[in-house]
């Protein structure tokens, strides 16, 4: 595969392959490539994600929106994140 870089991109491989960066253009194009295969791995997962939530609403298992119920789902988040630091101990079933 042959791959045409813009002027501004030489530029930038240049820079990185000058400070060490990188070993060469090729390297920066791999990288690159990897970082869109990361990105759209987590794209597809935040797409099935949505997909599961739209199911689980469609099954009926979606939480009632109210003020009381965010200020529920705020005061859990809260209790759990002391959990984890260790200030205060998980609740007992």
């Amino acid at each position: 595969m042959e791959v045409h870089l813009t002027p501004d991109q030489r530029a930038f491989a240049r820079q990185a392959m000058e400070s060490g960066r990188i070993l060469g253009e090729e390297d920066a194009v791999k990288e690159a490539l990897s970082m869109w295969e990361e990105r759209e791995r987590r794209r597809f997962e935040i797409l099935a994600a949505v997909d599961e939530a739209e199911a689980s609403l469609a099954r009926g298992e979606g939480r009632e929106i109210t003020p009381e119920s965010i200020q529920e789902l705020a005061a859990e988040v809260k209790r759990r994140g002391r959990v984890r630091l260790g200030i205060e101990q998980p609740a007992s079933h």
